[in-house]
């Protein structure tokens, strides 16, 4: 049995890491956040420690590296600016370190963490679970069997609505967020280039504090793709039924249907890395690199290869954040 430390206990994402940790059989031995809505670890690790103030926590992990409970891994759920240094506190502290996407928010900070493996012979691994979906695999092996030569155009948007709380939040801040490409793009990102190849071309049609559209060309995909929070940007089918989100993957017309099956991914990427699998920091890269590309370009607006998505209705009205 593992023993499992987690930094950002209260954060949306941390009850997957809870499930995955215990699903796997293993212990959640102690937890951090500086806010202390953590009644989920009830349902999951009740006699975990637990610490508001990270010094405390520290001075924690740092007792348990001393005897027969040292922590094996650290898994980290905080918001996105402090991957890098958590990252940091996990090896230095002895453990291999399991990391929510993005890893970090730059593509420099990958080859600085590289440093720190090597120094302390631990391993940081990112989550990215879509290369685990049934049918992204499927997807992938379709095309290392199809033409070599061909180029495929593919349609990519994600809209999942968010409330006026998530601008006030560090997501709603890209100096911590990354932005909106960052936070709710990158394995997107990472999973079209992991199947379709590396970038030649990145260009960005839109990008403001509720949507992000652009355009790349893959080594084997020509791709369109539209992001947004706003559910005004649902389409009219979505908002008639009253959908609050939207997931769409098509591939010369067809859909590709990924919706299912989102629950299980994170326990299933625990156990690719307990199993001495997982996705290292190089795994990360492409798609590190991608979003830091778009947060520096230049918006050209909606003219070229933008998705259709992003010229819907609410592109007719500016952009105000309440």
């Amino acid at each position: 049995m593992k023993k499992f430390a987690l930094i950002g206990a209260a954060g949306y994402i941390a009850p997957r890491h809870m499930k995955a940790i215990k699903d796997t059989g293993n212990k959640l031995s102690a937890a951090y956040d500086k806010f202390d809505s953590v009644g989920v670890m009830d349902a999951h690790f009740p006699d975990a420690d637990f610490f508001v103030e990270f010094e405390r926590f520290d001075r924690h992990i740092e007792k348990l590296k001393r005897t027969s409970n040292q922590i094996d891994y650290v898994s980290i759920c905080s918001p996105n600016y402090l991957h890098d240094s958590h990252i940091r506190f996990g090896l230095r502290v002895g453990a291999d370190v399991i990391c929510e996407k993005p890893l970090v928010l730059n593509p420099w900070n990958i080859d600085a963490l590289k440093e720190v493996e090597n120094e302390y012979g631990k391993k940081v691994y990112n989550i990215l679970q879509l290369r685990l979906h049934p049918s992204i695999i499927a997807l992938k092996k379709k095309i290392e069997e199809g033409p070599k030569d061909k180029i495929y155009d593919i349609d990519l948007a994600y809209i999942t609505s968010r409330g006026h709380w998530y601008y006030t939040s560090w997501k709603g801040d890209e100096t911590k967020s990354g932005g909106i490409a960052t936070n709710i793009g990158v394995h997107f990102y990472d999973m079209l280039t992991w199947i379709f190849g590396g970038i030649k071309e990145n260009v960005v049609h839109l990008n403001t504090h509720d949507r992000a559209a652009g355009y790349f060309q893959l080594e084997r995909a020509r791709v369109r793709w539209f992001l947004s929070i706003n559910v005004e940007s649902l389409p009219d089918h979505v908002k008639a039924k009253g959908g609050k989100t939207y997931r769409s993957l098509t591939m010369e017309g067809e859909e590709i249907e990924f919706s299912d099956g989102f629950t299980e991914l994170h326990t299933h990427s625990y156990q690719h890395i307990l199993d001495g699998n997982g996705f290292g920091l190089e795994e990360a890269r492409n798609s590190i690199q991608i979003v830091h590309d778009i947060r520096h370009s230049s918006p050209i607006g909606l003219k070229g290869e933008f998705h259709p998505l992003a010229n819907g209705e609410l592109a007719k009205h500016p952009f105000t954040i309440v």
